[in-house]
């Protein structure tokens, strides 16, 4: 029985032992291999890349000068069958701390012996130099390791001394040197070119400003050819296009006319459709329906005038019949009455003075009554007077006065009535 194992690109499986042959290493870099249970050994290494920073302190070069050195270093295990197995043999087993501290020291002894062998200036001045130099002289150490180096480079170089710096400032120093005395030529040469060029530009401005004042002159009067030219031809185009605007504007204004017209032609068309609608809607909404209101009320109105025509006929024939009534009645009445006053009449004949006496003896109670119906009304009748004489006095004066009233109201004298005579007059 056994298990499959699988390794990714960046770490490399080693299977060691079997069944069969016991000696067989299998070695698989991203992929998967077979193990057995029991008698099968298996390992894994990592491909990825390691990073070192080798540091030699206070190393004498050529000259005897002591410097500092770091660099950086990028490193990897190889992934070919026999530097793998290389690197399996050696660092199998082993953590990538441990892996780096053994390359780490092989490559700052290598770079311990290459600074002996050169000048401060060497390893200064020309770092890929040297770092190329390292890489030439560690790579076979570390290649028999199954390690290969990607890149290495010197990160920094200083010393204790000053060493360094010195040479800078000689360097600077020169530098400024060359450069001041550079300046000084360039500056005479500049001043020397400069008023060359002055003078040479003075010609060239004179020239030019002669060149440039005949040119000016021929420009005005070309202008002032094509101005006039300009004008005239401006003004031409002005007459040109106002003429033009002026028919466009003509044709323009009786297309509008023309549209207008057909516009009103179709606005008449229109109301003219629209007025027929109207008129069969009155017609419809309006006349129909009036018609047969119309139709109705004279319907109705004859209908009422038959029936009031009949209730006139009826009310006359009532009455007609009611007055002969009341004729006959009132004929009947009025001959009875006329039996009666000629009957009156008669006995007034007959009876003569007395029976106008009688008359008026009847009728002197219903004037009595009338004169005193105002006096009904009174509940109390005062009489301011301090002789009670002339209280009587007044009665008879009424009394007195009675007859002529009487006389002026029938025509009747009771005065000459014997009975009256001795009320009124009571010396008699």
């Amino acid at each position: 029985m056994g298990s499959c194992l699988t390794v990714g690109p960046n770490e490399a499986l080693v299977v060691s032992g079997g069944c069969c042959d016991s000696d067989t290493k299998t070695y698989m870099v991203g992929g998967w291999a077979w193990a057995w249970c029991l008698v099968s050994d298996t390992q894994r290494i990592t491909l990825e890349i390691m990073t070192l920073q080798p540091k030699c302190e206070d190393v004498e070069t050529a000259e005897g000068v002591a410097i500092t050195v770091t660099g950086v270093a990028q490193i990897k295990v190889m992934t070919d069958n026999d530097l793998l197995a290389l690197a399996c043999e050696q660092f199998l087993g082993k953590s990538v701390f441990e892996i780096k501290a053994v390359v780490l020291q092989t490559l700052e002894g290598h770079l311990r012996s290459i600074l002996g062998t050169l000048t401060v200036e060497q390893i200064y001045q020309d770092r890929d130099r040297f770092a190329q130099l390292v890489r030439e002289v560690a790579a076979p150490d570390v290649g028999r390791m199954g390690i290969e180096i990607l890149s290495f480079t010197i990160k920094d170089v200083y010393d204790k001394l000053d060493y360094l710096s010195s040479l800078g400032k000689t360097q600077i120093a020169a530098v400024q040197r060359d450069a001041d005395i550079g300046v000084a030529e360039a500056e005479r040469d500049a001043g020397i070119r400069e008023a060359e060029c002055k003078k040479e530009m003075m010609d060239v401005k004179f020239q030019a400003d002669t060149r440039m004042a005949d040119s000016k002159r021929e420009l005005e009067l070309q202008k002032a050819a094509f101005n006039q030219e300009v004008n005239t031809k401006k003004a031409e185009s002005q007459l040109a296009y106002e003429l033009q605007a002026a028919k466009e504007q003509q044709k323009i204004r009786l297309e509008e006319i023309e549209i207008e017209v057909v516009q009103r032609k179709k606005q008449i068309t229109i109301e003219e459709k629209e007025i027929v609608r109207t008129d069969k809607e009155l017609i419809a909404t309006v006349k129909r329906p009036a018609e047969a209101e119309a139709y109705k009320m004279q319907q109705l109105a004859e209908g009422q005038k038959k029936k009031k025509v009949l209730i006139a006929q009826a009310e006359a024939e009532k009455i007609r019949k009611i007055g002969e009534a009341e004729a006959a009645s009132i004929e009947a009445v009025g001959k009875a009455e006329a039996e009666k006053m000629r009957l009156k009449a008669d006995a007034y004949q007959q009876y003569g003075e007395a029976a106008q006496t009688a008359l008026v003896l009847e009728a002197l109670p219903k004037i009595a009554g009338k004169v005193a119906a105002p006096l009904g009304k009174i509940n109390e009748i005062v009489i301011l007077s301090g002789d009670g004489s002339r209280v009587t006095g007044e009665v008879t004066r009424l009394l007195a006065e009675l007859p002529v009233s009487i006389n002026a109201l029938t025509g009747v004298d009771l005065t000459k009535i014997p009975l009256l005579q001795k009320m009124t007059n009571p010396q008699a």
